[in-house]
């Protein structure tokens, strides 16, 4: 049995950017309104599940400074993946020169922080290094004559390594999912994302709160010793709600959905490592993970930060 702790650290985005006014232009819509209701003024849009994780793994592992030969297992969060079969996990996996095995997880948005507490699990029995992903390219299953959704949605990726510690640096974790609510937010093979707004919102605060509480109770910790909050990034609106509850507010909270709308699985990781780039992260601080999306998934996870 081992613990782990993160080392490393990278992101991807696309090159296209989408403003809020160029969809002005294919919507009954203006910047103002999307801004307003989802806190989103621009999105990345473009490339391939498989090559947004490849250019964020690569760069977590310069980061780290490990050579890929020494990662033990590769984890790639996703719900769009390249291909219905094979996975993307062994693509990315080939691409970045590991010698492990390698596997999808789709949790929807709620991905990378399933994807987290895996890995740390993996780690516990024996797999000393292990790349996390996040990468998702839903723009690709977007209708963008469909208002409710065309502004909400971007594509990106983020990714972490794990390696060894003498205890774990995960303190408490909670999954949890719900499949009688798939209808409110899906996709059908050759169709479109779908999405029933309102009642998604309702459930993704209740979600947000309730594990991130599990998750505190299980590290004896309370919000107070939280530093910093990188939850999913879906809605301005949903963030204001769930952290107003919770009592954490939007200083201690990464947001980064104004520059990348939701990204799905890629949304933790791209806004945890952006507080990282800003110095909002130190050693010993108490970070709180957190996602929810479609099935309904949900999660948490509190880690100390060992860098």
């Amino acid at each position: 049995m081992t613990g782990a702790r993160i080392t490393g650290w990278g992101t991807a985005l696309p090159e296209k950017v989408l403003h809020n006014t160029d969809l002005e232009s294919m919507l009954d819509t203006t910047d103002e309104w999307i801004t307003e209701r989802t806190g989103i003024r621009e999105r990345r849009i473009g490339g391939l599940t498989s090559s947004l994780a490849i250019e964020a793994g690569q760069k977590a592992l310069d980061v780290a400074g490990i050579d890929s030969a020494s990662i033990d297992l590769l984890l790639l969060a996703t719900s769009s993946a390249d291909q219905i079969m094979p996975a993307t996990g062994p693509t990315v996996q080939s691409e970045l020169g590991l010698s492990c095995g390698a596997f999808d997880l789709n949790a929807a948005c709620s991905g990378f922080v399933y994807g987290l507490v895996n890995g740390f699990g993996m780690a516990a029995i024996g797999y000393e290094r292990v790349l996390v992903i996040g990468s998702d390219v839903l723009t690709s299953w977007v209708d963008f004559d469909d208002r409710g959704t065309a502004i909400l949605f971007g594509d990106g990726a983020g990714a972490v390594v794990l390696e060894p510690a003498e205890t774990t640096t995960l303190l408490g974790s909670n999954l949890g999912s719900d499949g009688s609510t798939k209808h409110l937010l899906y996709i059908d093979h050759g169709g479109h994302l779908k999405m029933e707004g309102r009642e998604v919102f309702r459930r993704a605060v209740r979600a947000m709160v309730d594990s991130c509480n599990a998750s505190l109770d299980q590290a004896g910790l309370t919000a107070d010793d939280i530093s910093l909050l990188v939850p999913h990034q879906a809605n301005i609106r949903i963030l204001d709600s769930a952290c107003s509850k919770l009592g954490i507010g939007l200083d201690r909270t990464a947001v980064v959905l104004d520059r990348t709308g939701n990204t799905s699985a890629g949304s933790v990781p791209l806004a945890l490592v952006d507080a990282i780039n800003n110095g909002r992260v130190a050693p010993g601080d108490n970070i709180m993970f957190t996602g929810f999306g479609a099935g309904m998934t949900w999660g948490s996870a509190v880690v100390r930060w060992d860098p």
